[in-house]
């Protein structure tokens, strides 16, 4: 009689059980990291529209107060058009002298304090 070569249903469930241990350790932390990510790329964009607001107030010698044109802040943004907020979020110029916006809110707020 020979003994056939395998592994057993108690092996195997053994395995599955460790690999979803092991998936229910790693998926929060994917998605944690994740998150941050999208709003740190959602900050540097802002940044980039509030530097391109403030070049473009310099170009036509706008004060405080002034309402942006975001078709002409744009040529002053890398790209030239504006960014898109990797959280699905949408950017509001405001007017000069006031931040940029995302309008993000969960699960982290982009916000850019320039």
């Amino acid at each position: 009689m020979s003994k056939k070569q395998g592994f057993t249903l108690v092996e195997i469930m053994i395995v599955v059980a460790i690999i979803g241990l092991l998936a229910a350790i790693a998926i929060p932390s994917f998605v944690k990291a994740r998150n941050t990510s999208q709003q740190n790329a959602c900050i540097n964009n802002l940044r980039q529209i509030d530097g391109g607001k403030e070049q473009w107030a310099m170009a036509s010698k706008s004060s405080d107060g002034s309402a942006v044109v975001t078709v002409s802040v744009d040529e002053y943004i890398k790209g030239a058009t504006t960014p898109e907020c990797p959280g699905g979020g949408t950017y509001t110029y405001h007017n000069i002298g006031s931040d940029p916006a995302c309008n993000v809110t969960s699960p982290t707020a982009h916000q850019f304090a320039g």
